[in-house]
C-alpha cells in the first residue's frame, strides 16, 4: 500500500509505502529511502515501533543531518579531506563534515526523492545520479529494494551500474531501539558483533589502520552492554560475501526483543548517537550501518569501493526480529 506522505516546497510529492508480512509492519518513504517505522511484535503479539522517526515529512526536513532511517550515498561514511584520486584524476567533494565528506555530501541520496514501484512483498526505489553529482564521477543508475521475507525480516538489496569509473558505498542509517522508540536510552542494549578487528580513527574520525579488538572496549565478540561513545567501523570476520551472512545481534534484556543483522558487506559501523539532539536526545537509538570501510577510496589496503563500466554493484543487508523468553 502507498499513500501521499507530504510535498516538498517545489511541489514534489513524497509517498509512503507500508509493507506487512508475518506480523511485522514497515513503512518506507520515497524521500531519502527512509525507513520511517518498523513495528515488530512483543511476546503477546503487540506491535512496537523499534526505530527513531517522525510522523510527518516536516520532521525529516527539519532534522536532516542525523540521517534518520535514510539510504545514504553515493559514499556512506567519511572520505578524508573531501577528495580522492581515481585513475590519475583527483575528485573534489563537499566538506560537509569538515574537513571530510560525509554520507555523499550536502545533497546526498538521503535528500533525494526516488521513483518507487511495487514488487512482491515490498517496494523498489530507483534513481539516476548524474555524472558530477556532489562531485562524484559517472552517471550512476541504481535501485534499492525493500522487502519483507516469509520470516518477517526486512531485506534491503542494492544494485547499481555506471558509465564511468566511480566509487560507491551504500548503507541504511536507521537508529534502532529494540525496547521501543519511546523507551529512553538504548545504551543498555546488549550487542554482539562477529569482528575480531576494527579500524581505529583519528580526531576527524578517519581510520588510521586496522587493529585487533582483543583487550579493548571494541571487543563485542561476546554479547555485552553497548555503552556509549562509539562511531567506529568493525572489520567483519566473514569479509565480503556473495550472500548475506549473520554478523551482529542487538538485544534488549528487559523486553527480550532482539535485532539480527546479516549482510554481504565487509564492515559494520557502530554509532551510538551520543550527540543526538531533540526531539530524541543522546543515545536514544543505535545505528548499525553495514558498509565498506570509511575512506576506502584513499586506502588501497582496504576493500575496494570502485565500480567500473560493465560491472554491477550488488549489496544486501537483512534485519531480522525476534523475542527471547
Amino acid at each position: 500500500m502507498n499513500e501521499l506522505f507530504g510535498t516538498l516546497s517545489d511541489g514534489t510529492p513524497v509517498h509512503r509505502w507500508t509493507l506487512e508480512r508475518s506480523g511485522v509492519r514497515v513503512r518506507v518513504l520515497s524521500y531519502g529511502g527512509i525507513v520511517q517505522s518498523v513495528e515488530v511484535p512483543d511476546r503477546a503479539g503487540r506491535l512496537v515501533d523499534v526505530v527513531l522517526g517522525f510522523p510527518d515529512l516536516d520532521g525529516y526536513l527539519a532534522h536532516p543531518e542525523p540521517y534518520f532511517g535514510a539510504l545514504v550515498g553515493r559514499y556512506a561514511n567519511r572520505i578524508a579531506g573531501g577528495a580522492f584520486a581515481l585513475d590519475g584524476r583527483t575528485y573534489r567533494l563537499a566538506r560537509n563534515n569538515a574537513p571530510n565528506c560525509l554520507h555523499g555530501g550536502v545533497h546526498g541520496f538521503d535528500k533525494r526523492v526516488w521513483d518507487a514501484e511495487p514488487v512482491e512483498h515490498g517496494v523498489r526505489l530507483s534513481r539516476v545520479s548524474p555524472d558530477g553529482e556532489e562531485g562524484f564521477p559517472g552517471r550512476l543508475e541504481l535501485s534499492a529494494t525493500y522487502t519483507l521475507d516469509a520470516a518477517g525480516a526486512l531485506r534491503i538489496g542494492y544494485e547499481a551500474v555506471t558509465d564511468a569509473p566511480t566509487v560507491i558505498n551504500l548503507t541504511n542509517h536507521t537508529y534502532w531501539n529494540v525496547a521501543g522508540h519511546a523507551s529512553g536510552s538504548a545504551a543498555g542494549h546488549a550487542l554482539r558483533i562477529d569482528a575480531s578487528r576494527y579500524t581505529p580513527v583519528d580526531a576527524d574520525l578517519i581510520p588510521t589502520g586496522v587493529e585487533p579488538v582483543a583487550g579493548t572496549r571494541f571487543d563485542f565478540r561476546g554479547e555485552r552492554e553497548v555503552g556509549a561513545w562509539y562511531d567506529h567501523n568493525f572489520v567483519l570476520d566473514k569479509g565480503r560475501t556473495a550472500d548475506a551472512v549473520a554478523v551482529a545481534e542487538l538485544h534488549d534484556p528487559a523486553s527480550g526483543r532482539f535485532l539480527t543483522v546479516a549482510t554481504t558487506e565487509p564492515g559494520l559501523q557502530l554509532y551510538t548517537a551520543d550527540h543526538l539532539g531533540e526531539p530524541f536526545g543522546p543515545r536514544r537509538g543505535i545505528a548499525l550501518e553495514t558498509q565498506h570501510f570509511p575512506d576506502s577510496p584513499n586506502r588501497p589496503d582496504f576493500p575496494s569501493t570502485e565500480l567500473r563500466p560493465g560491472d554491477t554493484f550488488r549489496s544486501e543487508t537483512v534485519f531480522g526480529f525476534g523475542v527471547r523468553d
